[in-house]
């Protein structure tokens, strides 16, 4: 048995999004603050999120999280995000789910109901729930302080040609491509040909702008990770319609909370949304969040908001999970 870790997993998804909740087998991290976590995670325990997140256990949309105590007395947990891609700062529909999860088994304990405050390596993370019976049927979260970071930049893709996009913070950068003479929408396109335009534009993106994108206040947060394509909703009550391109080959499945914060940054921005109207934000599947800029707000001298993600998540599954030091593929593999 010592060549063997097992993991008890919660396995959700938000909005259709996956959501692994490593509800036990979490290692014990010596460092005291979250985003030191993050860092130590990664660099002595990465084998745990390669093995539950790639495949034969995991898939290419896979997501997850882990929950720590928190650093301060007056939160309640606080939260590594793990994807295919790594470990993110911040994950809006992470979030949701796991605090769905963490409600409706009884892994947090919020010291006002229906309250909490969790510590994230972007900042820390408010939100609310509402419960439906035994059931929380939404979560709403106050995100981390949301910019737009660039306007109006332009970078040649291989296929597309020249490409005008913005770049806006919401707990992860995202270069935000609008319909535009070279690219008519997201309906225009299958998920298959998103992701490999994206996979050709985000490197084209980071090479052509290396040090633009670095957030003010968490120097390690930096480059453009997420490329949101958008284009006309499905419903016609919806604000806007999004694929966001994540990790090596994934588009959400959901909204995206970071990604919806971040279209709000640059909505605002741009006089296109004003602090109290809500912002109806459709994932490429139809699924929807509700957010809303809760106020404005001044970070490192430059103008930014303090959005809010409504969403719901569904518990899918309990799942324990075995990686063996025998097994070839105990980190996992992936494919394409």
């Amino acid at each position: 048995m010592k060549n063997k870790k097992s993991f008890f997993c919660i396995d959700a998804h938000t909005c259709g999004n996956p959501v692994r909740v490593v509800a036990g087998g979490a290692p014990f991290l010596k460092a005291r603050s979250i985003s030191e976590k993050r860092l130590e995670f990664m660099k002595h325990h990465d084998w745990i999120r390669k093995g539950l997140m790639f495949e034969p256990r995991g898939h290419d949309m896979m997501s997850g999280s882990l929950i720590y105590p928190p650093e301060h007395d007056e939160n309640d947990a606080g939260i590594l995000f793990i994807e295919t891609s790594g470990c993110l700062p911040m994950c809006g529909h992470g979030t949701i789910g796991t605090l769905t999860v963490a409600i409706q088994e009884g892994l947090i304990r919020p010291q006002i109901p229906g309250q909490v405050r969790l510590e994230t390596p972007a900042g820390l993370v408010k939100a609310t729930y509402e419960m439906d019976g035994d059931r929380v049927s939404s979560v709403t979260l106050v995100n981390v302080p949301s910019f737009l970071a660039a306007a109006d930049l332009e970078v040649e893709s291989p296929q597309l040609g020249t490409l005008r996009f913005d770049v806006a913070y919401g707990g992860n950068f995202y270069a935000i491509i609008d319909p535009q003479p070279s690219f008519s929408g997201i309906e225009s396109y299958s998920a298959a040909q998103l992701v490999h335009l994206s996979q050709e534009l985000r490197p084209l993106i980071n090479e052509k702008y290396p040090d633009l994108f670095v957030h003010p206040e968490h120097d390690k947060i930096r480059s453009v990770t997420h490329l949101m394509w958008t284009g006309k909703p499905l419903d016609t009550a919806s604000s806007g319609r999004n694929a966001v391109f994540y990790g090596d080959k994934a588009i959400d499945r959901s909204p995206c909370g970071t990604g919806t914060s971040a279209r709000m940054a640059q909505w605002y921005e741009r006089n296109l949304l004003r602090t109290g109207d809500l912002f109806i934000h459709e994932s490429y599947i139809g699924s929807v969040f509700t957010g809303k800029i809760k106020e404005e707000y001044i970070l490192a001298g430059k103008k930014a908001i303090i959005p809010s993600i409504k969403g719901w998540a569904r518990i899918t599954g309990f799942n324990t999970i075995i990686i063996d030091d025998d097994d070839p593929f105990a980190e996992g593999f992936q494919v394409i």
